[in-house]
């Protein structure tokens, strides 16, 4: 289906949308697909990547007439907790440094619970205004004139952090929704993900995914990026470079779980 305010869908621009938004356009498709009459409305399941994924474990809470969650690099940990292992592991890869590292944490660290604490969305773009003037002051030259000017890069730092779905995925925690979900679960993360980790987001998902199915799986693979490409980095910049556009190994997980439902 079309995203909300494209095309013929209707709804609020998908701008000014959140992620509890897009579960609920979700839920809507669910309620068309188990009222058609080829469908088994018994084996309808929600398979989603990695925002898409968080949607999944979302509605599976709110819903008890899904067959299964399918999710693909789905974060299992707080947002802005995801957010800060994620800058760290790319800038790992890009070479930064450990002082540079640490720097950015506690810049992001502070910028996010100010955004957290601010009582309204003014009261957030004034004080994300703050933190990037005196950021702006410490970017040399050459990283400024990316933007054209110290001026731009604030006002496209204060535009890119202060939205309503940015500040929405800052304070989810997945933890209270994965309790809630009574179907099966197959949770697939790849072991070179620098977005979703995987170590810490499968074992986040296992731990708190209570239900008693006893068919759900949580698998970790090996040499495995975020897009589920075969991989020795993990690197973003290596996602329009690899050939392969997902494993093998996942379309066959994948077959083997809705086969079997």
């Amino acid at each position: 289906y079309d995203d909300r305010g494209t095309a013929k869908s209707l709804g609020a621009s998908f701008m000014d949308g959140t992620s509890k938004d897009f579960m609920e356009d979700a839920s809507s498709a669910v309620d068309f697909l188990i009222t058609h009459p080829r469908i088994s409305k018994e084996k309808v399941s929600v398979c989603g990547h990695s925002e898409g994924a968080m949607l999944a474990v979302m509605l599976a809470a709110r819903r008890n007439d899904l067959a299964s969650i399918i999710l693909l690099a789905g974060p299992g940990i707080k947002g802005d907790s995801l957010l800060l292992l994620q800058q760290k592991l790319i800038g790992e890869s890009e070479g930064m440094t450990v002082k540079q590292l640490k720097q950015l944490n506690t810049f992001n660290r502070r910028l996010y619970l100010g955004m957290l604490q601010s009582k309204d969305i003014a009261a957030c773009r004034l004080f994300v205004k703050n933190e990037f003037s005196k950021y702006a002051k410490k970017l040399s030259k050459k990283e400024i004139n990316q933007y054209g000017s110290k001026e731009k890069f604030v006002e496209f730092s204060v535009n890119a952090y202060v939205t309503p779905w940015m500040l929405y995925f800052f304070a989810y925690d997945p933890t209270a929704d994965l309790a809630k979900v009574s179907c099966k679960v197959l949770a697939l993360n790849g072991e070179k993900d620098l977005q979703v980790p995987s170590k810490e987001n499968l074992g986040a998902i296992e731990r708190n995914v209570v239900n008693a199915t006893g068919k759900n799986q949580y698998i970790y693979l090996p040499n495995l990026n975020h897009l589920f490409q075969e991989t020795t980095t993990g690197k973003i910049s290596e996602y329009g470079q690899l050939e392969q556009t997902i494993s093998p190994v996942v379309l066959k997980l994948l077959n083997d779980w809705i086969t079997a439902l």
